[in-house]
């Protein structure tokens, strides 16, 4: 009940909200709350990495996998990857599944846009470049994947015995990278992936001078992979929006395959049984 409580505040824009999460987010220091309690107030520096690995792992778990796989397209600096690491540790020991991370990158910063689709007006050749021998020495167990992602996905896939893709986090900014990047669901062999797997597209909600648009950029990749492929969809998730004042929350996307061996596996005994209890109430 107070978490729920916790959570509601925490949902809000307010002063007092802000003054939580920083207490929750430094007392965690000290005390380690429980990723689900960080998860549900906010509290972490990425909660949308924090969201999707988490239940991208639970999901896993659900589907009797010992280990689940997550994806990051576009490191640059490498905070996102890092801060992977982190959360990643705590979240397979809290719900005790082994989680492997892996890290797309170009490595020398963005290449030229192509035309108007990737976005030349906000996007320019060679932003957000990685130090890579500073970025390996930081990392722990990450595995970094540098080269164009249009060929290195098919590497992956072809060479990487990876566990089940839960989660993938795309921050590649253009739309033609982002279309390359789809590419990771073209395998046949679906022990690769999970059947539902949870997105993050950094580049959907922006400002007046981004201007994201279904006709350009991520949107329009995302747009066009629905077009051309019948039984695989990536939606924008319909549970965090509804009720949110978080920037982050509209740019979760799931990707579905209706035709997974796993797909239609029954994976929520205990929340019905809750409903189900309380309707016999």
């Amino acid at each position: 009940m107070f978490l729920k409580i916790l959570e509601k505040i925490c949902d809000s824009k307010t002063l007092t909200s802000l003054i939580i999460k920083f207490l929750i987010r430094n007392l965690d220091k000290i005390f380690q709350f429980k990723v689900y309690t960080l998860l549900k107030t906010n509290a972490t520096l990425r909660p949308n990495y924090t969201y999707c690995v988490y239940y991208a792992a639970l999901l896993a778990k659900r589907l009797k996998h010992k280990s689940v796989s997550i994806i990051e397209f576009g490191v640059a600096t490498g905070k996102g990857l890092l801060f992977l690491e982190s959360i990643a540790e705590r979240i397979s020991k809290e719900i005790k599944i082994n989680i492997e991370i892996y890290g797309f990158d170009l490595g020398s910063g963005l290449s030229a846009p192509k035309d108007y689709k990737d976005l030349p007006y906000w996007f320019q050749s060679g932003f957000y470049k990685m130090n890579k021998n500073n970025l390996k020495k930081k990392l722990k167990f990450s595995k970094l994947i540098i080269g164009d992602v249009n060929k290195k996905v098919n590497d992956f896939l072809k060479n990487y015995k990876h566990a089940p893709i839960g989660a993938i986090f795309n921050d590649l900014d253009y739309y033609s990278s982002t279309t390359n990047s789809f590419k990771i669901f073209n395998s046949s062999n679906l022990k690769k992936y999970l059947p539902r797997i949870f997105l993050y597209f950094d580049d959907t909600v922006g400002t007046e001078l981004e201007m994201y648009n279904d006709f350009s950029g991520e949107l329009l990749a995302i747009k066009e992979f629905n077009f051309k492929n019948k039984n695989k969809k990536i939606t924008q998730n319909q549970n965090l929006i509804s009720t949110s004042n978080e920037k982050w929350r509209y740019q979760i996307y799931f990707f579905h395959n209706f035709k997974h061996y796993d797909y239609n596996k029954f994976i929520g005994h205990k929340e019905q049984k809750n409903i189900i209890d309380n309707m016999n109430k």
